[in-house]
């Protein structure tokens, strides 16, 4: 059997394609090639494959990396992914949001119309930002998306003011719902990508797979051959495409840099670098669930730390072992996670659900510094090419599940059309 580690096993055009990171738009690259016959190997620094859609195994419980959700209806990761497999366990559509010092129901009520009435007298903004929500919901749904991505650009947060929504449904509301997805509650974010969102909300469900949301990338690596993903593989520099690693070189007739934009950006000299969005998420196991529905817990009106708070056992139950539940909250942005740190989310979390959460176990508290790129009105795309060397990642596209498989597979697209 050939050793793939020995670059001097093979002549340097033995590979068609290097992948420099196993992420979910490298290995969305990685499998298009490969399916389209080309010879492809790919090196990831770190332990195991989905870059930052990971699943970790702590006592029986499925701890995503951070508060992840996959929407059914992205429409190239629908088409490329097999859904069926990944046996997707949707979320309600609406959301639980505190106001005046009790959670109150929103719902999606073309899709639970008999939340009609409780999400009608929920005080949660006006009548008429309900009815703006209906006709922000028709308007985008008939939108096609080639006009959203050519849309004039405004954030987020100014575009919701120009369609008429009034301050407090953006604060009680948008900042906490969208600020949980675009991880900043400024709402700074290109109002591209809020049209894109809510409009895949619309069309669809946001979905947990049942088995964790690392069941992604493990279904795109599946469609590879074994040999060719090598992990604890981190590459030191490049050179057009050769890759030098752990002292050996890789090289082939292309080279993809699919790792982390900042680490792509040092190997690809003179290539910016993009902002990253943090997270905080805090995993605890608790004896019952706070909420018994398949929903997620806004902050609304509600000042401090935690913005939303999900139980994704109650999604899917595979997430905490029989007779508990897994509580997963996110906090936006970069904190030190100290004793002090831990105790105010501990005595926010007792002000949310009861004392009774003191006697929750934690399971695991994570920083996640680069969560999601930063995205504001007039972000340019920065996946180029250079000759045979080509950069992905959700940066170059939208920061999203369906931005790293999108990228990656444009990025195999013109790798083709090349050849």
């Amino acid at each position: 059997m050939v050793n793939l580690s020995d670059p001097k096993a093979f002549p340097s055009s033995h590979w068609d394609t290097l992948v420099i990171g196993a992420g979910l738009s490298g290995l969305s690259c990685a499998v298009r090639l490969h399916e389209a016959g080309q010879r492809v190997i790919v090196l990831e620094a770190s332990d195991e494959i989905g870059g930052r859609v990971r699943t970790d195994h702590i006592d029986s419980f499925r701890l995503d990396r951070g508060f992840q959700v996959f929407l059914d209806a992205y429409p190239e990761a629908s088409n490329f992914l097999d859904l069926d497999a990944l046996d997707l366990r949707p979320f309600e559509p609406g959301a639980l949001v505190w106001k005046n010092g009790t959670l109150h129901s929103l719902m999606d009520v073309f899709r639970r119309p008999m939340a009609l009435l409780s999400s009608a007298f929920a005080p949660i903004g006006t009548v008429k930002d309900k009815l703006l929500v209906a006709k922000l919901r028709f308007t985008l749904l008939k939108k096609p998306l080639h006009a959203i991505w050519s849309s004039p650009e405004l954030t987020t947060h100014a575009y919701l003011k120009h369609f008429g929504f009034s301050d407090q449904m953006i604060r009680d509301f948008f900042r906490s719902f969208y600020g949980g997805i675009f991880l900043e509650d400024e709402l700074t974010t290109s109002s591209r990508i809020f049209e894109f969102t809510f409009k895949m909300f619309a069309q669809g469900s946001a979905t947990l797979p049942s088995r964790g949301m690392q069941a992604i990338p493990e279904q795109l690596a599946a469609r590879l051959p074994e040999e060719a993903i090598h992990c604890r593989q981190p590459v030191d520099s490049i050179e057009g495409t050769t890759a030098h690693s752990l002292g050996e070189q890789y090289t082939a007739k292309q080279l993809v840099l699919a790792a982390d934009g900042e680490s792509s950006g040092q190997l690809m000299q003179g290539m910016p670098s993009p902002k990253w969005n943090s997270t905080i998420c805090f995993h605890f196991a608790a004896p019952s669930p706070p909420f018994d529905r398949p929903i997620i817990a806004l902050k609304g009106d509600r000042e401090g730390l935690i913005n939303n708070v999900c139980i994704p056992s109650e999604v899917s139950p595979s997430y905490a072992p029989n007779g508990r539940s897994l509580v997963c909250l996110s906090v936006l942005g970069e904190h030190l996670i100290d004793e002090p740190f831990t105790e105010k989310i501990r005595h926010e979390l007792a002000d949310w659900f009861g004392e009774s959460t003191q006697e929750w176990q934690l399971l695991r508290s994570e920083l996640i510094r680069k969560a999601l790129p930063v995205t504001p009105p007039g972000h340019k795309s920065s996946e180029v090419q250079t000759g045979p060397v080509y950069r992905v990642g959700d940066f170059t596209t939208s920061g999203s599940i369906e931005g790293a498989i999108l990228s990656g597979l444009r990025a195999a697209n013109q790798i083709l059309e090349a050849n």
